[in-house]
């Protein structure tokens, strides 16, 4: 148990950095560069909610569930760094946010599908040594504006506490929707194609 969550805290660092290197660049240089987190986490086999939700077996769903809380954790070690930096990343984060909330639970959860999916058919492709598909799903799903949970993690960790004071039910609802969006998303091809599960 120690070491899977292990494991997933370092897979929240890896995408707190990515994060924080959008919230730096907010744009297309800044969604390519995020690509560095996922290609970490899959470099050293790391445990991230949406690199482990399509492959998890009945049973693990309590192992998924300690993944999550761990890459949350690992975004909060990041986010706290991030609050020391001279950029204007809280206010860059708190945009992302309102975006987010305004799209509300129900659309959010459904782009969010999107986003799963993408994300385990990269790394499908990566556990074959294929990473250019890691390298263009992560630019697309953060330009098509699919939620990822964790990179949402850090940017929710990363605005102003002020406002988190005054839309922290909205945010943990629109957060629980995407987590499970991510979830469905991840699980889209088992359902769709059961022998290449």
């Amino acid at each position: 148990m120690f070491q899977i969550f292990r494991s997933s805290f370092l897979a929240g660092v890896c995408i707190g950095i990515a994060g924080f290197g959008y919230l730096a660049e907010k744009s297309i240089v800044g969604a390519v560069l995020f690509a560095f987190g996922l290609l970490t986490v899959v470099h050293y086999g790391l445990k991230l909610y949406t690199g482990t939700a399509g492959f998890i077996r009945r049973g693990e769903v309590g192992q998924l569930f300690l993944i999550l809380v761990g890459n949350i954790l690992g975004c909060l070690a990041v986010a706290l760094i991030a609050r020391c930096s001279p950029m204007p990343l809280q206010e860059t984060a708190q945009t992302v946010l309102e975006g987010r909330l305004a799209t509300g639970p129900l659309r959010g959860g459904v782009l969010a599908i999107g986003c799963g999916f993408i994300m385990t058919t990269a790394v499908n492709f990566a556990r074959q040594g294929k990473n250019l598909p890691l390298l263009f799903g992560v630019p697309l799903f953060i330009m098509c504006g699919f939620p990822h949970c964790i990179a949402d993690a850090f940017y929710y960790l990363c605005v102003p506490l002020d406002f988190w004071a005054c839309y922290w039910p909205s945010i943990l609802l629109f957060y629980v929707s995407i987590v499970f969006g991510n979830f469905i998303g991840c699980n889209l091809y088992r359902a769709v194609l059961p022998d290449k599960a």
